[in-house]
């Protein structure tokens, strides 16, 4: 993985055929989407179950860029092992999943994937000033965890602006996971994020059999976002 802040898009197969995952993983990269996002829930620290390491190594024959596994679990160090096994490359995990955040994210760094930090909506961010060199991702929440196609919380923006004042010439990217739209995308990539999750947002329209809405729905939310910012890819 080279590092640019170039717009990037990351559909959530959370919103994808779940009997189709791994036709529908190479629909979206033929699409168009730059990376593939794993939406990891336990239950316990988000009211849903979806997908655990299993799930993970079945998918990734079919990815062929990077797959992005966001743990909405807790705890994950227990797991961490086996989703870097999965053939993650980026690991995700929350900042409220846990006591030892530096040690998650050393763990994850460990087992050779990137790390990346989520944090909730009613999360700071003074903790992640101590943390920005050892992360390679921050990922904020826009919507609470959970469940996919839930509208944005505006009020997020002004925390990803003082994320980026705060990350500086780091290479650390911003992602952005939540009730990302053509409408929000440029509100989200002018405030500095450079990863936009999408969801209900890319998948809707389209199947496996008949994938061009992705790809339709996938060049309008970069469009968008690149609009406001001036990043292209």
């Amino acid at each position: 993985m080279t590092f640019s802040r170039s717009i990037k898009i990351a559909p959530s197969i959370l919103s994808a055929d779940f009997a189709n995952f791994g036709a529908e993983c190479r629909a979206v990269e033929a699409q168009g989407a730059d990376w593939v996002h794993v939406d990891v829930m336990d239950g316990h620290f988000v009211p849903n179950i979806t997908f655990g390491p299993a799930t993970c190594a079945a998918i990734r024959p079919h990815i062929k860029g990077v797959m992005d596994v966001h743990l909405m679990i807790a705890p994950a160090d227990p797991y961490i092992e086996a989703f870097a096994a999965s053939g993650a490359d980026i690991i995700t995990a929350h900042l409220e999943a846990g006591p030892h955040i530096h040690r998650t994210l050393q763990a994850i760094r460990g087992a050779g994937a990137r790390a990346g930090l989520a944090l909730n909506p009613g999360t700071g961010i003074d903790a992640v000033e101590h943390l920005l060199d050892m992360v390679d991702l921050i990922c904020v929440m826009t919507v609470n965890p959970g469940f996919g196609g839930q509208k944005f919380i505006h009020s997020q923006l002004d925390k990803i602006r003082r994320l980026r004042a705060m990350i500086g010439d780091r290479p650390v990217h911003i992602e952005i996971d939540g009730g990302v739209t053509v409408e929000t995308a440029p509100l989200v990539a002018a405030a500095g994020a450079d990863v936009l999750v999408a969801g209900s947002a890319v998948f809707k329209g389209g199947s496996v059999q008949d994938p061009e809405p992705y790809g339709e729905n996938i060049r309008a939310i970069r469009t968008a976002a690149e609009a406001a910012t001036g990043r292209m890819a």
